[in-house]
């Protein structure tokens, strides 16, 4: 079993695609080869999610106050560094914020446990701010502590997700332990539509199953107003939008949160907690399970064949 240290953890996405074992629109999830053994975030909602999900504590502060010092060795390292400040959505302050430089944070614990492996997710828009120099930046930064890093922007529609969401992807191998990893051992899956993901909840009375409870908020000029394709990929869905989380196709309601939930393929048992719009704000900032569990069976494929060499 692969130990693993989880930074920026949110309410878990990223988590539970390591950890396999669960199911989503009828397909079932292998369970994987890693355990997480610690965790952290700053927010105390997000927090109780993962810790009510998991059944396991989650240390919730600001990373700034972890004291990485005393942490047990990891195998792997996985994170979504705040992504906000890279984001198209957002103002685009990138290293100008501090929020921006918190990726430092996650190469300090790094270069302290030293792990096999390391991930770490953020937006497309990490490629082009600053023209180019944000991204080259971080890599120098991740291989300047010893690791051969491979980056990639990944489509999760490529994955079985049925959203229009595209990660960029850094992974970093020790030096002297393991190659580059190489992004082709991927495999992707067959596209799922709006449709194929929600049609079962459209006529389902609200609270019927955990978090299918939609917001009310009327329709106006902000984002998140549009109506979306049920024969389509979703738009990505957003932790800004709160209430202003899209409409459903048939027009008479906004998405509820567990059908937003859907759309990021966690799946029904996975339940959000406390409030609808902190839900909604949990479920934008994931990384989706399935396409989560998709790299992470790479990675333990990946480290399968290359420690047996070692």
């Amino acid at each position: 079993m692969f130990k693993v240290i989880s930074l920026f953890s949110g309410c878990g996405g990223l988590d539970l695609g390591f950890h396999g074992n669960f199911e989503y629109l009828n397909m079932k999830f292998s369970k994987l080869n890693f355990q997480t053994i610690f965790a952290n975030d700053i927010d105390k909602n997000a927090c109780i999610t993962f810790a009510k999900n998991f059944n396991n504590n989650i240390v919730c502060d600001d990373i700034n106050n972890i004291d990485y010092m005393n942490l047990t060795a990891p195998d792997v390292i996985i994170g979504g560094f705040p992504c906000q400040d890279f984001s198209y959505s957002g103002k685009r302050l990138g290293f100008a914020s501090e929020r921006g430089n918190l990726y430092k944070k996650m190469c300090d614990v790094i270069k302290h446990t030293q792990p096999k492996i390391f991930l770490a997710e953020n937006v497309k828009g990490l490629l082009t701010i600053d023209n180019g120099k944000a991204i080259k930046t971080i890599i120098q930064d991740f291989e300047n502590l010893d690791y051969n890093i491979s980056y990639k922007l990944l489509k999760v529609s490529d994955f079985g997700v049925p959203q229009k969401r595209e990660r960029v992807i850094i992974i970093g191998t020790k030096k002297n332990v393991l190659p580059y990893f190489d992004f082709n051992l991927l495999t992707h899956s067959k596209s799922t539509y709006v449709f194929d993901a929600i049609k079962d909840l459209e006529h389902l009375e609200e609270g019927t199953i955990a978090n299918h409870i939609w917001s009310k908020a009327k329709k106006n000029k902000g984002q998140g107003n549009s109506i979306i394709n049920k024969d389509d990929f979703a738009p990505t869905m957003r932790a800004e939008h709160h209430g202003n989380i899209e409409f459903h196709w048939n027009g008479e309601r906004r998405l509820s949160a567990r059908e937003a939930a859907r759309i990021q393929s966690f799946p029904d048992d996975f339940v959000f907690y406390p409030s609808t719009s902190s839900a909604y704000k949990q479920i934008g900032n994931a990384v989706p399970p399935v396409f989560a569990w998709h790299v992470a069976q790479a990675i333990q494929n990946f480290l399968g064949t290359h420690l047996c060499i070692a």
